[in-house]
């Protein structure tokens, strides 16, 4: 067997209106459809959903947190430039969604935040040109915190 790309993600969520505005209105993830009430599907248009949400109510137990087996993150590419990174922080930034970190992978530049039910994002940008293409030893580099003039 061959992986060829991650297809979608499903999320449970607490309250699928505050969960569909943030992936919807923040994120600017394209809603298809909501074909049940507690059911969201989204897509950035590279395929039919990227992302599905399906609400669980306020007495479902929250995203663990600290060290734990299960999801760390998710990333999302956000563009190719330290300028779209920008943008992003300002548009975050404006939405009252707070930034949790920013790192400088080497190949990657990232923010990262959390979802309205605690789950943490990475918002990146690959490093023009992509340097993980021509070298993949980057994609081992050691982190750094970002400090590109980002705030």
């Amino acid at each position: 067997m061959e992986i060829k790309e991650l297809g979608h993600i499903v999320l449970y969520v607490h309250d699928m209106d505050v969960s569909a505005h943030f992936y919807g209105q923040v994120l600017g993830w394209k809603l298809l459809g909501r074909p049940a009430r507690n059911v969201a599907l989204f897509s950035s248009g590279r395929t039919h959903h990227e992302l599905l949400l399906i609400e669980v109510g306020a007495d479902a137990p929250p995203v663990a947190t600290g060290h734990r087996a299960g999801l760390y993150h998710f990333g999302l590419k956000i563009g190719t430039t330290d300028d779209e990174l920008r943008a992003a922080y300002r548009e975050l930034e404006a939405a009252g969604v707070a930034i949790q970190g920013a790192t400088d992978h080497g190949f990657t530049h990232s923010l990262y935040i959390a979802d309205p039910d605690g789950n943490e994002i990475e918002l990146y940008i690959d490093v023009q040109p992509e340097l993980w293409r021509t070298d993949p030893a980057a994609v081992l580099a050691d982190l750094r915190p970002k400090r590109l003039q980002l705030f």
